[in-house]
């Protein structure tokens, strides 16, 4: 699976189809080091601990579904704002897209007005 995002909105396609096809090696990919991902109310992981938190917390009735509310990009960064959840991306010198923080709220939706 490709791991090569152009966009924000492809990183998401891309950590969604790795949650689907439970694909631990494609989905650390999709995260820098030293990012960070906060689930809910567990504490935030970093490193090799992404992988098995995203994995169990999307597992089952819990799914992740990649429709951004809103992409906000200044230059080589990003904010995805979701209905249960906000992102920040970087694009990287390799000019491909990374998750630098995932902040999710698994069960909860997060209102978005504009």
């Amino acid at each position: 699976m490709n791991t090569e995002a152009r966009t924000p909105e492809e990183l998401e396609t891309l950590f969604e189809d790795s949650l689907l096809l439970r694909d631990r090696q494609v989905l650390a990919e999709l995260f820098e080091d030293g990012a960070v991902l906060v689930v809910g109310e567990e504490r935030p992981v970093r490193g090799e601990e992404i992988a098995p938190l995203a994995l169990a917390m999307w597992d089952g009735e819990q799914t992740y579904v990649a429709d951004p509310k809103r992409v906000l990009q200044a230059r080589d960064l990003a904010l995805i704002v979701s209905e249960r959840g906000i992102n920040v991306v970087r694009r990287g010198r390799d000019g491909f897209w990374r998750y630098a923080i995932v902040h999710q709220s698994v069960g909860l939706k997060v209102i978005v007005r504009y």
